[in-house]
């Protein structure tokens, strides 16, 4: 059985194998929780993603973990929030299951996510928390042993209890 964790904190100080960015399609670092993990790790990440030719909503790329104390980082796109009819939760949905597929892939057994789309892409956390934790539940237990939600903010950390 996975371990389904949430902890408040800074998911560039996580002792995992991967911690999963919250990343722009673009794949060029931002603000918010990209920004820090880019910041964190140092620019030979940002060296890797521009070579990946970025990266669709709702996909996930890999890159490797720079200064950072992880095996890798993989950049998931989550859907900027348009109202709510216009794919966004099957785009999230995709984002999570297509960065533990990924992390899967390349040998990790712990993962770490923040909470993709809640900050500047707008998505209602309390909408969010729900998907973020369905696809972690449904996770193949055989390949992962831990799947932490890395929350920054304690209203987000709040919508994540409310569901766990």
């Amino acid at each position: 059985m996975i371990k389904i964790s949430l902890v408040f904190g800074d998911i560039t100080r996580q002792s995992v194998d991967a911690i999963v960015n919250a990343a722009n399609p673009e794949l060029k670092g931002g603000g918010g929780v990209d920004g820090a993990i880019h910041a964190a790790a140092g620019p030979t990440v940002l060296e890797q993603c521009r070579s990946l030719g970025g990266c669709e909503t709702g996909d996930a790329k890999a890159t490797a973990a720079g200064e950072l104390p992880v095996r890798c980082i993989i950049h998931s796109v989550g859907p900027v929030w348009k109202g709510g009819g216009n794919g966004e939760e099957s785009a999230l949905v995709r984002c999570h299951s297509r960065a533990l597929d990924i992390a899967v892939a390349v040998g990790c057994r712990t993962v770490a996510f923040p909470a993709i789309s809640c900050g500047v892409y707008g998505f209602p956390v309390e909408r969010a928390a729900p998907l973020a934790l369905s696809v972690a539940q449904a996770a193949d237990a055989s390949s992962l042993d831990e799947i932490r939600f890395v929350l920054f903010e304690r209203e987000v950390m709040r919508a994540f209890e409310a569901v766990a």
